[in-house]
């Protein structure tokens, strides 16, 4: 597990990320969420039909679910 520092709206967070082994699928970008002029891919944990909950342009705020996978 690695830990980053990342800041969002002036306000900094610690965020842990674990590696996943070559052995998995490359993960599908579902998401590009741009935020203070950087784009983040958002990507799929999981197989299945997507569904958008925003739509491009859209303002969203910290915690909101952008899409869903069913």
């Amino acid at each position: 597990m690695r830990k980053f520092n990342v800041n969002v709206n002036g306000k900094s967070y610690v965020v842990e990320v674990d590696e996943v082994g070559a052995e998995t699928a490359a993960p599908a970008p579902v998401v590009v969420l741009e935020a203070m002029k950087m784009e983040n891919d958002i990507v799929a944990n999981a197989d299945g039909k997507v569904t958008f909950l925003v739509k491009p342009g859209d303002n969203v705020v910290s915690g909101a679910d952008l899409a869903s996978i069913n």
